[in-house]
């Protein structure tokens, strides 16, 4: 596909490079595309009813709800971590990604190989940057727009 002349040849990637000793580690992050492998792997938990003056209604204030609920969120953000940093080939020791229990485990196996907090956030924000279009990318497409039009 091409839009105004422009290929469009996938989804955005990001890369971050951390500094080691024995060679650098570089980390892509490839925005995904879609989260319905996510839904037909884990679906959402549900609420229970309960019986009020007005009828049946759902009680999302359940405590047992809300940790399923807190639960679910954690999952569906491990779901989007692992699958942006496929393109890395990280051989994963616990993370299994048709394991959809163990994805949690991706920030504790990163700080059992030896990254820091730091390091760790820089991972996130690489995946988020990855999965999403900033105030600042955007601008920064405007004014490569703009100059072209200015020198065309």
């Amino acid at each position: 596909m091409k839009i105004n002349g422009v290929e469009v040849s996938g989804p955005n990637e990001e890369f971050l490079v951390l500094p080691r000793s024995g060679g650098n580690i570089v980390f892509r992050a490839r925005a995904i595309r879609s989260f319905e492998e996510f839904d037909a792997l884990v679906p959402p938990p549900k609420a229970p009813g309960i019986r009020t003056k007005a009828g049946f209604t759902l009680n999302e204030k359940d405590p047992t709800y809300r940790e399923q609920r807190e639960y679910y969120d954690k999952q569906r953000y491990a779901y989007m971590v692992l699958k942006s940093l496929e393109p890395s080939e990280i051989e994963w020791t616990r993370v299994k990604i048709d394991v959809p229990g163990t994805w949690v485990d991706w920030k504790d196996e990163f700080q059992e190989a030896g990254f820091n907090e730091f390091e760790i956030n820089r991972i996130q924000q690489v995946v988020s940057q990855a999965n999403s279009l900033d105030e600042g990318k955007l601008e920064e497409a405007r004014k490569n727009f703009l100059l072209g039009e200015e020198e065309g």
